[in-house]
């Protein structure tokens, strides 16, 4: 057995990973800190855990927290991450970080978007924890930067189509729309019942989001010159879920059998991969509680637009589960293990 720990298990994701890896075959879950919560049982924290972990938050120091497990969760804030990860890869031990921190490959762009960066030398080293695009180099790596959740549901749309070069990238719209979940559990006033309930608005209009450079990185991977895309998200009015809806120019020579076969190839065999059938659309209600990715699309022959549609639950393979299958291919575990159960209905 396995064991880990999860830094910063009061967040919604801290929860989410809590839940998942006390189901885990493979792993014991043998730390969970919190310095708001110091001294309370996980479970009294969150009551949906009772039974399954009998924990108790504490505030560690990096030196104590080495010694209680193999790999580690942070589940922080960024700029907090990047103060811990060194010391819990220079004792030797792995790394799941769910922050930003380690996303971004150029250190110029996240102090653009973030703050200046305390561990720049790591970034070169963490790998993009994104399995259906960079499974070996996970297998192999230390230091996994899990993907951000828009970013999650927006890469896995376009990826066939940009491998194969069958759309403009520089059409590329992409409008998501995220449950409060995604807010984090930080008491705020956008986020109350009586300000989300009943309502359904865009934020952060204009290319202001910070996951628009994670975006970016991962398609201009698959370019020859960097693109700018459109990219604006909403809030709805559920507690978890993301639904996704890209567009992006057609190049000629392309119908819905070539692509339908584009996404075929490169998914097929992907555990949390579910490819629609033709006219079937994704919706955030058949994905909640799952690490599945569902993707449906349909070209507008009227425009030569084709329009994605991609729906994740956005704390579990938006942040959570897929954390936990990078844990799985960087410990040689099955990759599904611990991920199995299938969605919440209703």
């Amino acid at each position: 057995m396995l064991n880990v720990a999860i830094i910063g298990s009061s967040g919604y994701t801290g929860a989410e990973l809590a839940r998942i890896l006390c189901n885990h075959p493979d792993v014991r879950l043998t730390a969970a800190t919190s310095r708001q919560y110091a001294g309370q049982p996980l479970a009294h924290v969150f009551p949906h855990l009772r039974k399954k972990t009998d924990l108790i938050c504490e505030n560690f120091t990096t030196e104590e927290l080495g010694a209680r497990a193999d790999l580690f969760f942070t589940a922080v804030p960024h700029q907090t991450a990047m103060a811990i990860v060194p010391d819990l890869l220079a004792a030797g031990k792995k790394v799941v970080d769910l922050s930003a921190d380690f996303r971004l490959r150029d250190v110029a762009v996240y102090e653009q978007w973030y703050q200046k960066h305390s561990a720049a030398e790591l970034l070169k080293e963490a790998i993009y924890g994104l399995p259906e695009l960079y499974r070996q180099q996970i297998r192999n790596s230390r230091l996994v930067a899990n993907p951000g959740c828009y970013p999650t549901s927006i890469i896995l749309g376009l990826a066939p189509l940009l491998k194969a070069d069958a759309i403009d990238p520089r059409s590329i719209i992409a409008d998501s729309k995220s449950g409060a979940s995604g807010a984090g559990r930080v008491a705020q006033v956008g986020s109350l019942y009586c300000e989300v309930t009943d309502g359904f608005r865009a934020y952060k209009v204009g290319g202001t989001h910070r996951h628009v450079p994670e975006i970016e990185q991962e398609i201009n991977t698959f370019l020859q010159e960097p693109v700018q895309i459109s990219f604006t998200p909403h809030l709805l009015p559920i507690s978890r879920g993301i639904l996704s809806t890209i567009y992006a120019q057609l190049k000629p020579g392309f119908n819905q059998a070539d692509v339908s076969l584009l996404y075929e190839k490169m998914y097929s065999q992907e555990p949390f991969i579910r490819l629609l059938p033709e006219n079937t659309f994704p919706a955030t209600q058949y994905v909640r509680g799952s690490n599945f990715c569902d993707l449906g699309f349909k070209i507008d022959s009227r425009t030569g637009r084709i329009i994605i549609l991609s729906a994740i639950d956005n704390i579990v393979k938006g942040a959570a589960g897929q954390a936990v299958q990078n844990m799985n291919l960087m410990c040689d575990f099955a990759e599904t293990a611990g991920l199995e159960t299938a969605p919440f209905f209703p």
